[in-house]
């Protein structure tokens, strides 16, 4: 059951990001062969609609042009987006889809600006937050730039995949966990609370959206090469917790994690041997 829900909270969320799409495409009353270009450009970068298939996308916007179509009037959709975004982080990628498709032609009309408008007090966007992807939008850059993630909560959640690798967290992994953020200096500022914070996050959004849009997530917000070294170092440092080798999950995920960061053989076989 808990399965059944989580795939259905993933779909009516990927309906929710098209919805605000189609609206901002439609809200100067034409909508422009360049916005369901930049549409279909910003579904294919997002992790969140990481192997949909193109007919799947076909049914998907048509769902949601119905969607828009029966309702009342725009508050009763923004009410719909609230309940299928329940948190900041996916109503801030609703609201940079929709920037993406209104600044598409380069300049957004007076109509397209008072729909943002709208999006943003509905959806509870900062000011700064808007400025801040409006900025990534017209550099020509992509929203995990703008959506980027703290570095501490990457580097959680790579160690909160290993330990729920096998279904279950060991007593050892939990120890380790505990330790790396009590010692290790990346995690320094982070308070109790934040961490407690960073793992539930990290459960909750591997049960929503799936391992492989996680590995797209941490690739694209892990950019260096160092970063990685020590993503994956904190990775093997569950794996090995309590002296015991990895087991055949945990090293599917390692080796997963190896190739999500192009990792040499020779640097993995350090950091396990270190491990």
């Amino acid at each position: 059951m808990p399965k059944e829900l989580a795939v259905k909270a993933r779909k009516e969320r990927k309906a929710a990001l098209v919805e605000v799409m189609l609206l901002a495409a439609m809200a100067d009353g034409r909508v422009s062969q360049r916005e369901l270009q930049t549409l279909l450009r910003r579904v294919i970068e997002r992790p969140e609609f990481e192997g949909t298939r193109p007919e799947e996308l076909n049914s998907l916007v048509e769902a949601s042009a119905q969607r828009l179509s029966k309702a009342h009037d725009l508050e009763e959709i923004l009410a719909s987006l609230r309940a299928r975004l329940p948190n900041h982080k996916n109503r801030m990628l609703a609201f940079g889809l929709a920037a993406s498709v209104a600044f598409a032609d380069h300049r957004a009309t007076r109509s397209e600006l008072g729909l943002l408008k709208t999006f943003q007090a509905a959806l509870g966007i900062s000011e700064d937050e808007v400025a801040q992807i409006i900025d990534v939008i017209e550099g020509g850059g992509s929203l995990a730039e703008a959506l980027g993630e703290p570095l501490e909560r990457l580097f959680a959640e790579v160690m909160v995949l290993v330990s729920a690798a096998d279904g279950h967290l060991k007593e050892a992994e939990a120890r380790a966990l505990v330790e790396s953020f009590a010692s290790d200096p990346l995690f320094h500022d982070v308070s109790p609370e934040r961490a407690q914070a960073f793992v539930s996050e990290s459960v909750a959004a591997l049960a929503a959206e799936g391992l492989p849009a996680r590995l797209q997530v941490m690739a694209h917000g892990l950019t260096t090469h160092t970063q990685r070294l020590k993503a994956y170092r904190l990775a093997t440092k569950i794996a090995h917790a309590g002296g015991q080798e990895p087991s055949l999950a945990e090293q599917r995920i390692l080796h997963m994690l190896q190739a999500t960061f192009g990792l040499a053989d020779d640097e993995v076989a350090r950091l396990d041997r270190e491990a």
